[in-house]
């Protein structure tokens, strides 16, 4: 389906703080969603552990319920919301995942609630870092998916086509460009970068994945510090980010911690990043400079 006038998709990245108090981190959610849909916004992209940061194993008995309430913040509010990940006992075919572990599962909802796409996340964080934890290795509580999904989303009498990625698949170039082929406009890439990690490549890597691509890259992030209930925390960088086809910044939160509200009485619980989605000068300048026709390594 193809429109004759330029109606941009306006999109918005949420950036959260999610702690281990999943209903504070629904109302947030549904205030974001309620907040960007009065601004225009026709699709949303939650952060990874947006319901939960850690519990993993809990959250994850839950995950059926928490799917079904943010599906129904999509059909109420009548737009596209990605929950950027939920942890989930099993895989998409219904196998409970084995050897104890999980999936890190990323869905879409469409407008009239129903999920449209599950993308489980393929590559997981593996990283000595110079940070308090030190070392993490996802695989310990998480299977690797095995599927690449691509999922179109209409809007403007248009249709845009989003590939799906979580977090450390932003390190990954050719799995970005393998959903470019597949016919992604837009990649989804909600995060919870280590503070070091993401200080050091958070933004470098958004926009040189919209380079390999030429896609908008939309980066919902977490960001702050989240105090788990053995008191451990952990720190997360933010700056969530809206990359161009060609490595621009569109629109960007320049922190990682969410700013007071207008009184300084309270902390804001989320942040809203927006942007639209030009599709016709994307494609024009994927036709000045046509690198998937010059491709020959895959």
């Amino acid at each position: 389906m193809n429109s004759k006038t330029n109606n941009p998709l306006l999109t918005a990245a949420i950036q959260m703080n999610s702690q281990q108090n999943i209903e504070k981190n629904l109302n947030d959610i549904k205030a974001a969603i309620i907040e960007a849909r009065a601004q225009g916004a026709q699709f949303v992209v939650l952060p990874e552990n947006c319901c939960s940061m850690g519990q993993q194993f809990s959250t994850a008995e839950r995950f059926d319920e928490l799917s079904a309430t943010i599906a129904g913040y999509a059909h109420t509010y009548g737009m596209y919301v990605l929950v950027g990940s939920l942890p989930c006992l099993y895989r998409p075919d219904g196998m409970i995942v084995p050897d104890g572990r999980l999936r890190q599962v990323s869905q879409l909802f469409a407008p009239d609630g129903k999920q449209v796409a599950r993308y489980d996340k393929i590559h997981l964080f593996t990283a000595t870092v110079a940070d308090k934890q030190g070392s993490y290795n996802e695989a310990a509580t998480f299977e690797p998916g095995t599927q690449t999904v691509t999922v179109p989303l209409e809007a403007n009498n248009e249709i845009y086509h989003l590939g799906m990625m979580v977090c450390f698949d932003l390190r990954f170039p050719a799995l970005t460009q393998r959903l470019r082929q597949a016919g992604a406009d837009i990649l989804s890439a909600p995060a919870a970068f280590t503070y070091l990690t993401g200080q050091a490549h958070w933004s470098l890597l958004l926009r040189a994945r919209a380079l390999d691509s030429q896609c908008m890259v939309i980066g919902a992030a977490q960001g702050g510090d989240h105090v788990y209930k053995n008191g451990d925390i952990r720190q997360t960088w933010g700056h969530s980010t809206i990359a161009a086809y060609d490595g621009t910044i569109i629109n960007s939160y320049d922190d990682s911690e969410l700013n007071d509200t207008a009184n300084n009485e309270e902390k804001q619980h989320y942040a809203l990043v927006l942007a639209s989605l030009d599709k016709p000068t994307q494609l024009q300048g994927r036709q000045k400079m046509p690198i998937f026709d010059c491709h020959r390594l895959a």
